[in-house]
């Protein structure tokens, strides 16, 4: 996946809200995502990263996306 893709995953699960990604060693498939959403309200943080891990369910299990670190933020 390549960061455009992985933007435009989140984008259609969390749209108009705040969300950068950052592929972390150039190879495209150890990736750093946060997202700032009002769907993670009342959510701990644990949930919120299991909705974010549920954008790349099939990529995170063919190794496609092999490590994903995640920061969210509720507004």
């Amino acid at each position: 996946m390549t960061a455009e893709q992985m933007k435009a995953r989140l984008e259609q699960t969390y749209p108009s809200c705040k969300i950068e990604v950052f592929d972390l060693t150039g190879t495209q498939d150890h990736w750093e995502v946060y997202v700032e959403s009002p769907v993670f309200t009342g959510m701990s943080r644990i949930q919120q990263h299991q909705h974010v891990m549920g954008c790349f369910g099939p990529e995170l299990k063919t190794g496609e996306v092999h490590a994903l670190s995640i920061k969210t933020k509720a507004i």
